[in-house]
């Protein structure tokens, strides 16, 4: 948001010294309860992106999620973020009837009456909710997918919130891609990632999620059989704050999982560096790709492994868009009161590249949020990358 605003308060150093000068001097009870931190703070889209590119390494993101915890023990928790941290379990309600969710969330009077109410941006629109959950599909379906010719090796599949419930279209294509391609996808119960909570300060809700699919995994997982994941924050939450915020006695358990947890766009370059993927499995025909990093993917993981995989057509040229955060955030872009410095920061670098692209270049993009901004900022749809590997399957 610095580079949009250029409002020095709004950059991580001025967010940190803000935090500091509070945290030192102030003597009162909850040294946290000062509407100073919350304007500072206001603007971090907590990107995670100072983790990497600061040269402290500040991880400013926690450090916002830990404030609005605090903050909320004396101010209470907004309906809005109530809504927001909740959202898996309103996508669940929605998911019993998704025909009359979808009609009242796009149709534009009960839609702005929804969002007046909310606090949600007139312009934005509001995800959809899947004819049939992920996990529904996975139970009535994955067995009489046509089996390999040869199997590789058995990976368990983490059902985040945002593919179980909105992006369940690409979350098939994932495990259909994957059992194509010799490996064995298992699904288990588990919880939620609590992505959700942890943006907006619940991170009571965030701690028993956590320690929950620490609980589930940690005898699960190995080296030779991973957990893998297709939306970056929801899943790079095992590596980044799942053992500093579980209990004491799941530390160890949730340290040794962040090893062997991966973005499925990790695992899949990783597979084709050991050989057991092939250019040959796809087709031949040319295709150009803009690809826009997720945020967390770039600070957590890295952009190369999608850049390599969306290679693999050998036809496939791959050009990535040099754009920091794409401004959605999240819910940050969702929220009235952000939504022009989100769109601001969309503005930098990432639509003009959309809009540039020929029409028949392909948006890539792995972030549930990224896609969305792409739809409202430029009109153009964008691809989760294995979307676009599975379209080029050779069938």
């Amino acid at each position: 948001s610095f580079m949009a605003t250029r409002n020095e308060r709004d950059s991580v150093r001025g967010r940190a010294n803000t935090l500091r000068e509070f945290l030192t001097l102030d003597k009162k009870e909850n040294v946290f309860d000062h509407p100073e931190i919350k304007e500072a703070l206001d603007l971090c889209l907590s990107c995670k992106g100072c983790t990497a590119e600061c040269p402290s390494n500040v991880d400013m993101s926690s450090m916002k999620a830990e404030f609005l915890y605090q903050y909320q023990k004396t101010h209470g928790v907004p309906l809005r973020s109530k809504a927001f941290g909740h959202i898996n379990e309103l996508n669940r309600l929605g998911s019993l009837v998704p025909v009359v969710s979808n009609f009242f969330l796009t149709n534009s009077f009960t839609g702005g009456l929804l969002k007046a109410f909310l606090g949600v941006a007139p312009n934005r629109n509001l995800p959809e909710i899947s004819s049939v959950s992920l996990r529904a599909w996975y139970k009535n379906n994955y067995a009489i997918l046509p089996a390999p010719a040869k199997m590789i090796k058995s990976v368990y599949f983490f059902v985040d919130e945002f593919t179980n419930y909105n992006d369940t279209q690409i979350g098939i294509k994932a495990i259909s891609l994957l059992k194509k391609l010799g490996y064995e996808v298992k699904v288990v119960d588990h919880e939620e990632s609590g992505r959700s909570a942890l943006s907006k300060g619940l991170l009571l809700k965030a701690k028993k999620h956590a320690e929950a699919n620490v609980r589930v995994f940690e005898k699960l997982i190995d080296g030779n059989t991973p957990l893998i994941g297709l939306e970056p924050s929801a899943i790079l939450s095992f590596r980044d704050e799942y053992p500093r915020i579980v209990g004491p006695e799941w530390v160890e358990g949730a340290k040794k999982l962040k090893f062997h947890v991966q973005l499925i766009d990790e695992f899949l370059g990783k597979e084709v560096a050991a050989g057991n993927i092939k250019s040959e499995e796809f087709t031949t025909r040319a295709e150009k790709i803009k690809l826009h990093g997720h945020c967390h993917q770039k600070a957590l993981s890295s952009l190369s492994w999608t850049q390599k995989i969306l290679s693999l057509p050998v036809n496939y040229v791959v050009e990535t868009i040099p754009s920091g955060c794409c401004g959605m955030a999240g819910s940050f872009g969702y929220e009235a009161e952000h939504y022009e410095i989100s769109q601001q920061v969309g503005e930098l670098v990432l639509f003009p590249a959309v809009r540039k692209a020929e029409v028949d270049t392909l948006i890539a993009a792995p972030g549930t949020s990224c896609r969305h901004q792409i739809a409202d900022g430029t009109g153009r749809k964008a691809l989760h990358p294995i979307e676009i590997l599975w379209n080029a399957l050779k069938r």
